[in-house]
């Protein structure tokens, strides 16, 4: 035998036999080796492929630490598009069967109203459903493709049509396969979920830590960061897992979802333990039920349960809605929920001038996570349903699995003795006496929000203000992002939205990552905006319910600044469409000094609150509401929503029964289904120049 073929042997030998051990250590538990007989074996097939790279193979376990660094994430096109599914929550109504009320309904439908899987099967629907039972992995959706059985790229679900494409870092995964055992031959979509295990999770985080780097708080936000990392030594040195749990073409042969997942565990793929066949809708609740309570012993962060229809036969009578399919379902968990000791309470004051409580307690996990901060939402929650003392011991959740709150408070001996935690009366950052509003829910009477109206002058909200000031709906200036407007507020170079016109190109080269040329593309951008319209310098100021229809309406009727600045109440509330909310806050902006005197500024560097044409009248769409929804293939939202109401018509963000029209393009989403639903005419954009005569 020559040298060439003993090589050639021992390293395919080695390479066969070091994933098969692999296979054993990370997905089946059960390994056969020592890690120092492993790592024997592995140095080896190293030393052997440096000596004879031409014989190196692609799914060679020494292709998992990562190879060169990318330029950048290409697009990655799914060829059958990565649908969402629909959620089913818990919900009291004990003639549905209690909190399986919208599961339940799922199956059977609504007495009157279309839908249900057994009116959708008709006569094809047997006695008795099947359905498999997954745990809904909260990580990051992504779908692989192989050809003859070797990995080739993989991509994340993206927009459910394009993704990015990741392939670099999902060769980095231990329990992915890079060559499919047995495997049928061709091409084959494999779809699953990229996540980390939390005791590797904690590790890292430890590791971390001692490296004096910040931790990553959140294990799902943590392996969507890896995976979008251009060099894979970064997810190579993580970990990571993938499960397998569909795919976005069957393999032919293949009758049942349950028969789909025993062919990904033969082929060498992670499939979840912990899926479930059942026959009927009561073993499934049986099963979610197991699934709950086991969720906080797992190794892995889950947020629900997902229930299938099994036989594949079904799942094509069933079909799909606009963006789910209708044999599948996502059933959510109510959020995991510790004690904890609150320390004091906070008060944030955020961009609108909003303030809000914000819970400072003894750090606790969370679902994965360590808890510092929480938010009491405002001074009802705080006061009136907490009603929160010092001292308290707190009950804390992630609301929808993400965002920290305090959900309750433990009642203990003595705490009705101990004094309320209460709203201060000036604002905590800049001292200005805090204005309370009432909100216009009339179930809840007592719900007022305090907020700072030193608008312009307040430093908590001067940062917002700016980002908010140049953003594309306000004065859309281009390059204004979050971090030049901290860097340009932390510098005092600008102290007011004004300030941004008297910036020189000297003073923003000299800025952190702002170069000559983006320092001339940044004064291009705000040099244009000062042509905005009124309707959008009303917009940029901030001025409290003040929003984009709002806006309009102001301007339309009033004309130009001056006449707006001295509208009182009555003359505000004869605007159609502005109630005594809007008119009270508008009249209180332009009773400010502070504002006044920002409005000056702004004339004198030039922004020309150029008013608004008047609305059409007698226009093709005079009278008419119309709703966008999806890509049009041409127009975008804006320039579709310019012509509407060019032509008189009004465009509203919902259906209702009052909408005339709704102008559906790609991806259409809830708002289209509701069309259908309530019988609203609906067009593409070929329609809705047809409707403007522009055909």
């Amino acid at each position: 035998m020559s040298l060439f073929d003993a090589d050639r042997q021992r390293m395919d030998w080695l390479v066969v036999e070091l994933n098969r051990h692999s296979t054993l250590y990370h997905q089946k538990n059960a390994p056969e080796i020592t890690d120092y007989a492993y790592d024997k074996l592995y140095r080896e097939l190293e030393d052997l492929e440096a000596r004879r790279p031409d014989l190196r193979r692609p799914e060679s376990p020494t292709q998992r630490v990562g190879g060169d660094v990318v330029a950048e994430l290409p697009p990655f096109v799914h060829e059958v598009p990565m649908l969402s599914l629909s959620n089913a929550f818990r919900k009291e109504a004990p003639e549905w069967g209690g909190v399986w009320e919208e599961l339940l309904e799922w199956e059977a439908g609504k007495p009157a109203r279309p839908g249900g899987l057994r009116k959708l099967l008709g006569d094809d629907a047997p006695p008795v459903i099947r359905y498999v039972v997954e745990p809904k992995l909260d990580g990051l959706a992504m779908e692989l493709i192989y050809e003859d059985g070797l990995f080739v790229r993989g991509g994340t679900r993206g927009d459910g049509v394009t993704g990015e494409e990741v392939s670099h870092n999902l060769r980095t995964i231990r329990n992915l396969p890079l060559k499919l055992e047995n495997a049928p031959p061709g091409r084959m979509s494999v779809r699953g979920e990229v996540l980390y295990d939390l005791p590797g999770f904690e590790k890292m985080n430890t590791a971390r830590e001692a490296a004096g780097e910040k931790r990553f708080e959140n294990p799902r936000n943590a392996a969507a960061g890896t995976m979008r990392q251009l060099d894979p030594k970064i997810a190579g040195g993580r970990p990571l897992m993938f499960f397998a749990h569909s795919a976005g073409v069957v393999p032919p042969g293949v009758k049942s979802h349950w028969e789909l997942l025993e062919h990904f565990a033969a082929w060498g793929f992670s499939v979840n333990p912990l899926n479930r066949r059942c026959d009927g809708i009561q073993e499934v609740i049986a099963a979610i039920s197991e699934l709950e309570q086991r969720r906080s012993s797992l190794d892995y962060e889950i947020d629900g349960a997902v229930v299938k229809v099994d036989s594949l036969e079904e799942q094509e009578i069933l079909g799909f809605v606009t963006r789910s399919p209708r044999w599948a379902v996502a059933f959510k968990y109510p959020p995991p929920q510790v004690q904890t000791a609150l320390r004091s309470v906070l008060f944030s004051v955020g961009r609108t001038g909003i303030v809000t409580p914000v819970a400072q307690l003894e750090p606790v996990r969370v679902g994965g996570v360590t808890v510092s901060n929480a938010t009491l939402h405002n001074e009802y929650q705080m006061r009136h349903v907490h009603g929160l003392r010092e001292g308290d011991r707190v009950i804390v959740q992630r609301a929808g699995d993400v965002i920290p709150e305090v959900a309750g408070v433990v009642e203990q001996p003595g705490r009705e003795e101990r004094p309320y935690i209460t709203f201060p009366a000036t604002c905590p950052v800049c001292g200005a006496a805090l204005d309370r509003e009432q909100s216009d829910d009339k179930k809840r009477s007592e719900l007022y929000f305090y907020f700072c109206s030193n608008r312009l002058g307040c430093p908590a909200q001067l940062s917002g203000a700016i980002l908010h000031f140049g953003s594309r709906l306000c004065m859309e200036i281009d390059g204004l992002g979050d971090k030049l407007v901290d860097q340009l507020v932390s510098q005092g170079l600008v102290r007011r939205p004004s300030d941004l016109y008297r910036l020189t190109q000297e003073q923003l080269a000299n800025l952190e990552r702002m170069g000559k040329q983006s320092a001339v593309n940044l004064l291009k951008a705000i040099d244009t905006s000062r042509g905005r319209t009124l309707d959008r310098v009303l917009m940029a100021l901030g001025v409290r319910h003040v929003g984009e229809s709002t806006a309009r309406d102001l301007a339309r009727h009033f004309g130009t600044m001056d006449v707006l600045m001295t509208a009182d109440v009555v003359a505000l509330s004869a605007v159609s469409g502005i109630g005594p909310a809007v008119s009270a806050s508008v009249a209180e902006f332009f009773a400010h000094p502070e504002n006044l005197a920002e409005i000056a500024h702004l004339r004198e560097v030039g922004v020309g609150f150029v008013p608004l044409p008047q609305k059409a009248t007698g226009g093709a769409l005079t009278g008419k509401t119309l709703v966008l929804t999806g890509t049009l293939p041409t127009l975008s939202r804006e320039a579709a929503k310019a012509k509407i109401e060019a032509a008189g018509g009004k465009v509203s963000g919902s259906v209702s029964k009052k909408t005339d029209f709704v102008v559906a393009g790609a991806e259409a989403g809830s708002k289209l289904d509701k069309a259908q639903e309530l019988g609203v005419a609906i067009v593409d954009e070929g329609g809705l120049l047809a409707l403007l005569g522009e055909a």
